[in-house]
């Protein structure tokens, strides 16, 4: 398949579900993908402590977090290119079978061997992120995918919320508890997304004679094709949210020196962005994607993740803070879902699982590699250039984005 061999959206091979049964879809893939989430959640920040135990130190304890999405980039395209091949269904019990496995290697695990093996299989099992996008795409009409994908990571950042705090809770049970109730979870999910949960994608009758292409060389087909659409959708998102995921893994640091926030404390400031993050892609994404179309969309987000990061970095007070800060999910909100949309869009359906997760894969990258160089430039050229650098390369990312309207129009929603 090439992708510049007409400046316009591939139509969808499948047919798409009518609105009822599209939204029960998507409600079943929200609750799916949050009951995910919270599981993840309850044991990510219980691991520095339990490795803190086994004599590991701050070195060991970044790469067992990286380890997870080392694993995670590796293998959401194999479970892309599965999903394409056998159907998205199989796919993602798998990948939550292999979490249950995971989580429950973290329950008893007593050496470091077994944290890390617990954090790999995690991570490979975590690859299924794409296959969910993929679902959300061959379940709705082109004009509702941003707004569908809005919602869908709207109940992962809930996830995000209430994770850590039940993980809290239930570790005074006993240290093994966290893992075992995650591992609970899903089993539950597995359950859950076995009954309501139905194939909507025919596994192999994609309706193309063309071979679709395996996972090494759609990456190799980004790399070596900077200029194709979905190449620069892929790097748009990736380039974008390591910038933001890198500045938020010293955000604490840089709120500590420059504010005197502490651990007490932090924590208002990430609940703060995951409040504002639910509201923004579960109220307003669905009617400014209508109002103003994918492309200028993202285009509007990128700009206020920008302006967000360097006005963070200037903020005399609290109330300039804050109003930097909101501008981060404003900006994440607009950008990721509505760049995914428009992958999901150019790319044929017989492709999409595939490029799905070569787009978590090059995000997997840089979600690894900005945090090392912005935690390096905190250091070495002053606490405000993370930002400044994070900045930069957001707004580098506009001019790959420039003429998108090309390929991915604007879709007129349907009139009921």
């Amino acid at each position: 398949m090439s992708q510049r061999s007409a400046p316009h959206s591939h139509t969808d091979e499948h047919p798409i579900d009518d609105g009822k049964s599209a939204f029960g879809k998507l409600a079943v893939l929200m609750v799916t993908a949050f009951i995910d989430m919270l599981g993840l959640l309850m044991i990510l920040p219980l691991l520095p402590f339990y490795a803190k135990t086994l004599g590991a130190g701050g070195a060991v304890v970044g790469l067992l977090v990286s380890s997870f999405s080392v694993a995670q980039l590796l293998s959401a395209p194999v479970w892309g290119r599965f999903s394409d091949k056998y159907g998205r269904r199989p796919a993602l019990m798998v990948g939550l079978g292999a979490s249950a496995v995971a989580y429950v290697v973290f329950a008893y695990a007593d050496s470091l061997w077994l944290l890390f093996l617990s954090r790999i299989v995690q991570g490979a099992g975590g690859g299924t992120v794409s296959v969910i996008q993929a679902y959300v795409a061959d379940a709705t009409r082109p004009e509702d995918r941003a707004k569908s994908l809005g919602w869908l990571s709207a109940a992962t950042n809930a996830g995000v919320a209430l994770g850590p705090v039940i993980g809290s809770w239930v570790q005074l049970w006993s240290k093994n508890t966290p893992g075992l109730v995650a591992a609970g979870l899903c089993v539950v999910n597995m359950i859950f997304a076995s009954k309501y949960l139905t194939e909507i994608r025919k596994p192999g009758g994609d309706g193309t004679k063309a071979k679709p292409k395996g996972s090494r060389e759609a990456v190799m087909r980004v790399v070596s094709h900077p200029s194709e659409p979905a190449s620069r959708l892929i790097l748009i998102y990736a380039l974008a949210i390591g910038a933001f995921q890198g500045t938020t893994a010293i955000l604490a640091l840089f709120l500590a020196d420059r504010f005197g926030v502490t651990e007490a404390t932090i924590g208002y400031f990430f609940m703060y962005i995951g409040v504002l993050s639910v509201v923004v892609r579960a109220l307003m994404l669905g009617r400014l994607v209508d109002k103003v179309g994918e492309p200028q969309l993202s285009r509007i987000g990128l700009l206020l993740l920008a302006s967000g990061l360097v006005g963070l970095s200037f903020a005399p007070n609290l109330s300039l803070l804050a109003l930097a800060v909101g501008m981060l999910p404003l900006g994440t909100a607009f950008t990721f879902p509505c760049v995914t949309a428009m992958l999901s869009r150019i790319v044929s359906s017989a492709e999409r699982g595939l490029y799905m997760g070569v787009q978590q894969t090059f995000g997997g990258v840089t979600r690894v590699a900005f945090p090392v160089i912005l935690g390096v430039a905190f250091d070495t050229f002053g606490k405000q250039s993370p930002f400044w650098i994070s900045a930069s390369v957001v707004l580098a990312t506009l001019l790959m984005g420039r003429d998108l309207e090309l390929y991915a129009p604007r879709v007129t929603p349907a009139k009921p």
